[in-house]
């Protein structure tokens, strides 16, 4: 009898999974992100029954210990705050506590299941295209629907106001998320240019021409144009600048980092900010976007001030927290105006972070994205496989965006988001583990 291979099972579910995350209001809504949390939990069952077989997976792997401890150090955290046990330490608002805790104890099952699973080259490169299928499906989407200038999307009738933002309610996620794929994306497609420096020879450059055309290389970029131009028609001002800032900044630091470069690392890079940005920008209204650079002031804009008023809360509650989920509970009795818009979340994730869980776990949790950017440079700089040290730029611009973008917006209160972000971590870490390997067949 022909035994069913359950990885590959496990495997092929969480690629779905990822797939289908952004896809109800980027998972954003009760509904949505319990439907979320029941997919990953069946999942998780189905490992475990995996694990009991004789011939199953470890139950736990030493590598990815330094990316699970602070996020399980966070759900404990959490539990001491909505159980009130500490006078010090109690949530004021338990309920919202308890489904932030939900929503990190299952980002924990998935981030386990991902760096259990994506265990070879090959499942590394199909995770990558899964993300990238997923980031070109809702910039796809969100463009079809700006450029014809529907009102509300069909898709949960959400009101579109003039900007791309593929099935999420809010565009800035829906920049957010398109970064994130485009890190990958360009990561991907750095890790298949060649590492010889280019011949100019007419006949060299046509059969190399020809070959670009009848490779996957090909719809690889386009993936990336189409994304760009979902990017650019988000309106989204530091969605935009955050990766423009990311994507130049690594490969300046990847020129030094970078084990043999790819060659056409600095004409590639070179041909994004400028021909995307220019060519796709002139057609899909970059003129737009600058205006809202242009007509930006501090004072017109609310969310500053939500910063702003902020600040007295962290002096309240820097070092314990107020609760996972609580920036709205507590925020009412700082706020000394009615805004224009509402506000439910910080606009700024440090802030909303630092405030419902203290400071100290803060900086535990920054801590743990700066050490996976530092093992991101390290495999780029040691590994043997090209595409391992492709897909490290393509995580350590990930991290770079985000570090950047969280400054003013709260992309990782968005289920689908946060749980892509999760997955580049996880990838990250799979690849410092992997980083000694010898190159082989992928």
């Amino acid at each position: 009898m022909h035994h069913v291979n359950f990885g590959s099972v496990i495997f092929a579910l969480l690629c779905l999974i990822l797939l289908w995350a952004p896809i109800p209001v980027g998972s954003n809504r009760p509904w949505a992100w319990s439907l979320l949390e029941l997919l990953i939990g069946m999942v998780f069952l189905i490992h475990l029954a995996n694990c009991w077989r004789r011939d199953g997976p470890a139950l736990w792997h030493r590598w990815f210990l330094p990316l699970l401890v602070p996020i399980i150090l966070l759900q404990l955290y959490l539990l001491l705050q909505m159980s009130g046990y500490l006078p010090f330490m109690q949530s004021a608002d338990p309920k919202q506590t308890e489904i932030m805790l939900l929503k990190g104890l299952f980002f924990l099952m998935w981030l386990q299941l991902v760096c259990i699973y994506t265990n070879t080259t090959f499942r590394l490169r199909m995770l990558v295209l899964m993300i990238v299928l997923s980031g070109f499906v809702q910039a796809f989407y969100g463009s079809v629907l700006n450029l014809a200038e529907v009102a509300n999307s069909p898709l949960f009738a959400v009101n579109e106001a003039g900007r791309a933002r593929g099935s999420f309610v809010y565009q800035n996620h829906f920049a957010n998320y398109l970064a994130l794929c485009l890190a990958m994306a360009l990561g991907l497609l750095l890790s298949e240019l060649s590492s010889q420096p280019p011949q100019w020879r007419f006949k060299v450059m046509l059969r190399d021409l020809l070959t670009s055309l009848l490779s996957s290389k090909l719809m690889l970029r386009l993936a990336i144009v189409v994304m760009v131009i979902g990017l650019v028609l988000s309106r989204s001002r530091m969605g935009n600048a955050a990766f423009f800032s990311s994507l130049a900044l690594v490969s300046l630091v990847a020129l030094f980092f970078y084990k043999r470069p790819p060659a056409l690392l600095k004409p590639l890079v070179i041909s994004i900010l400028l021909l995307d940005m220019l060519i796709i920008g002139s057609m899909f209204g970059l003129e737009k976007l600058q205006q809202r650079f242009a007509e930006t002031s501090f004072a017109s804009e609310a969310r500053d001030e939500v910063v702003i008023d902020s600040l007295p809360i962290l002096q309240q509650y820097g070092w314990q927290g107020s609760g996972g989920g609580t920036f709205y509970t507590v925020f009412p009795a700082y706020q000394p105006q009615v805004y224009a818009g509402f506000y439910d979340h910080a606009h700024n994730d440090y802030l909303q972070f630092a405030i419902e869980v203290g400071i100290p776990m803060t900086l535990l949790l920054g801590l743990m994205l700066l050490w996976s950017l530092w093992q991101n440079l390290q495999v780029m700089r040691i590994s043997d496989h090209k595409l391992h040290r492709g897909l490290a730029f393509g995580c350590a611009m990930a991290t770079v965006h985000m570090l950047i973008h969280c400054s003013v917006d709260f992309n990782l209160q968005a289920p689908a988001t946060a749980m892509l972000y999760l997955t580049i971590l996880a990838i990250g870490q799979r690849l410092y583990s992997m980083r000694f390997d010898k190159v082989r067949r992928s």
